[in-house]
């Protein structure tokens, strides 16, 4: 079997678990990197936070929220291979984290991803219940520049409801057209 072969099996795989039965491949599908395999010993590795740098891709995401684990992190690794993106090309921030550090990037074209419905008003200033906040695009101020936010559900939510891993497929379909239209 060939590696684009293998490649394309790995991917459906990985879209089946999100609950997703069509796709078409538009980009290249970057391996992941050894900080988001699960260690040898069993336990989850920590989610790594890549440092954006020039030259590495033209779209970057910024995922915000609590740090995935176990099955969550299985579900994040699927789901930004599925998306395919580099190494490079993501970062994740912690919920209570400061966001400032993302400023002296603004060149480079930006989305974030609010995970669960307490990041996501906490970064909106809004009060609504997640559903509403979803299929949106907001405005993340970060010293003084705006970056296109979507609020999408909890990690560890869709293990309990799987039937919703559709829903977080349409906020990524929306991210990425918010990437490609900047």
């Amino acid at each position: 079997m060939n590696s684009s072969a293998i490649d394309s099996a790995a991917r459906s795989a990985f879209l089946k678990e999100m609950g997703i039965t069509e796709w078409s491949d538009r980009t290249v599908l970057q391996p992941a990197s050894p900080e988001l395999i699960q260690a040898e010993s069993g336990q989850p590795a920590q989610v790594a936070a890549p440092s954006m740098t020039s030259g590495s891709t033209s779209l970057s995401w910024v995922f915000i929220g609590t740090k995935p684990q176990g099955d969550a992190l299985t579900l994040f690794q699927n789901m930004v291979r599925a998306l395919g993106l580099s190494n490079r090309a993501w970062v994740w921030k912690e919920a209570k984290a400061s966001l400032d550090s993302l400023a002296p990037i603004s060149e480079t074209p930006l989305v974030a991803l609010a995970f669960g419905a307490a990041t996501a008003q906490r970064l909106t200033g809004e009060n609504t219940p997640l559903a509403e906040l979803r299929g949106a695009i907001h405005a993340l101020q970060v010293q003084g520049d705006e970056i296109p936010l979507i609020a999408t559900l909890e990690l560890a939510q869709l293990l309990a409801r799987p039937a919703d891993k559709a829903l977080l497929w349409e906020d990524l379909l929306l991210a990425r057209s918010v990437l490609q239209s900047l």
